[in-house]
């Protein structure tokens, strides 16, 4: 970078945070989100580590850089609070791939079943839901539900597969739903770089289409269990924190990588999909972002009557697991 593009960055920096306390505002910034955007925030993390932050926020308002259904989860914990995202348009597609109608109809046809919804869902569909979780907090959720009772766990299949592995639990309906991004990390590719970096770790998220395929590269004995970590945004960052491997290959969304190298600047990071980019979450700007505090757009608000029961799964979901542990 020049050093006329680091005065303007460092300048944009000095205006943001400077228009922040102004507002009183604190900044939230997820782990997929630019650089820059990291750079700025008062507190980077994942779905999980930032809804705890949210609903303990002293700020009076929260400007949420992630996608919409995070703003929305915020708002859902600090009602009081108003809760900004700098372009209305940052959505997910998972969330996209199940409404509160489907799941309505998908809740008919298995009555008395428990409704386990990932926190990648708009506030509708987390209405009509039990409980919430996140990668990191999902096995926890399903055990915490007595063993006789079925479960719907929605919307992302490979999560949902990830945590029947790991609880061993049958009774578990599973949604049809993926992420582009992740769904796009395959198999074949991920073996590729894996012969390609046969001494590097291998981080994978429990999102990724090529999770079974990790898990078939340790049982298969082609790579060594203790190199393999299927892992949520915030445990990869603890596992970077404490790792000495010289590299470590990482499945999923490239923006991780920024963190992980700030975390250890000795080992170097790799991304399995170097095109393994969120577009949603890169339409945070910095230019969105600066103007989101001058003007105070754009603001998040939950009808009532879903603000209610949604806060419900989403409270619950913030209760099971550890603190410490990260979450989507």
């Amino acid at each position: 970078m020049s050093a006329h593009a680091m005065e303007t960055v460092d300048g944009w920096a000095e205006e943001v945070r400077r228009l922040a306390a102004e507002r009183d505002a604190v900044i939230l910034a997820h782990n997929y989100q630019r650089p820059e955007i990291q750079d700025v925030a008062d507190h980077v993390g994942d779905s999980l580590a930032l809804s705890r932050i949210a609903a303990e926020a002293t700020a009076r308002e929260i400007v949420f850089c992630g996608v919409h259904f995070m703003a929305e989860t915020a708002k859902l914990l600090a009602p009081e609070k108003t809760v900004l995202i700098p372009d209305a348009e940052a959505g997910c597609s998972l969330a996209d791939t199940i409404s509160a109608d489907e799941l309505r109809a998908w809740k008919s046809e298995h009555p008395g079943a428990v409704v386990v919804a990932y926190v990648n869902t708009s506030a509708a569909v987390k209405a009509e839901s039990d409980v919430c979780c996140t990668s990191s907090n999902a096995a926890d959720v399903v055990r915490s539900i007595p063993d006789d009772r079925e479960i719907l766990f929605l919307p992302d299949q490979f999560l949902g597969a990830h945590v029947q592995r790991v609880t061993g639990r049958k009774n578990i309906q599973v949604w049809a739903g993926e992420c582009h991004v992740h769904a796009g990390i395959n198999g074949a590719e991920l073996t590729a770089r894996v012969e390609s970096e046969p001494d590097a770790e291998l981080l994978v998220h429990p999102e990724c289409g090529c999770a079974t395929s990790a898990l078939y590269l340790v049982g298969s004995g082609a790579v060594p269990p203790d190199r393999v970590r299927v892992l949520s945004t915030g445990g990869m960052l603890a596992h970077a924190h404490k790792t000495s491997a010289a590299r470590v290959l990482v499945a999923t969304e490239t923006g991780m990588l920024h963190q992980l190298r700030k975390a250890n600047p000795g080992t170097e990071f790799m991304a399995v999909n170097d095109r393994a980019v969120c577009r949603y979450m890169k339409m945070i700007t910095a230019e969105k972002l600066l103007r989101s505090l001058r003007e105070e757009v754009v603001q998040i608000d939950v009808p009532t009557e879903i603000a209610v029961r949604a806060r419900a799964a989403v409270e619950r979901m913030v209760q099971i697991g550890q603190p410490s542990v990260g979450g989507e």
